[in-house]
């Protein structure tokens, strides 16, 4: 979905400016990586570093994921890319990833999120897998934000190596 930065909402209640805000953070990836190829996808910008923008999209799959199925929705569920005994194969395992269905997995995972957004008010908790915190929709909605901000920081770091593309 193309947004533009100016259909934000300038005056809104809390639900809608969090979740428009993540919208746009959400957009940002698919927007990054447009026309490079799948090789492109892999390129590494910072050895020894194994970011790449395919492991980006892959890495934000497992997240939604995460925070919005296991976290607020409290279904078991392993991750897709990573696992305890290759906790980095989202960034790691890229060589021969299949950069469509990576996309076609993030955008999924983005679809079920929406989905279980949906059915929780911002004060609906849920306890932090590992910690036993208590999370509220709010706080890993805000997260979200903070998440897809950092990882669109190194998107544009990618970007900027594999093409000279700034911006947009």
């Amino acid at each position: 979905m193309a947004l533009d930065y100016e259909s934000l909402p300038r005056v809104a209640d809390e639900r809608t400016t969090l979740t428009a805000f993540l919208e746009w953070q959400r957009a940002t990836p698919a927007r990054k990586c447009e026309e490079l190829t799948a090789d492109q996808l892999r390129l590494r910008a910072a050895p020894p570093s194994t970011l790449s923008l395919l492991g980006l999209v892959r890495h934000m799959a497992d997240v939604e994921r995460g925070w919005f199925r296991r976290g607020l929705a409290q279904e078991s569920i392993d991750p897709i890319y990573s696992s305890e005994a290759d906790p980095d194969g989202d960034f790691d395992n890229v060589e021969t990833a299949d950069a469509d269905e990576a996309f076609a997995t993030w955008r999924a995972a983005c679809e079920e999120a929406r989905a279980i957004l949906t059915a929780h008010a911002l004060d609906d908790t849920f306890p932090r897998e590992g910690t036993g915190q208590t999370i509220s929709a709010r706080w890993m909605l805000t997260h979200m934000v903070e998440e897809y901000s950092r990882h669109n920081g190194h998107a544009d770091l990618l970007r900027q190596h594999i093409d000279g593309a700034v911006g947009y």
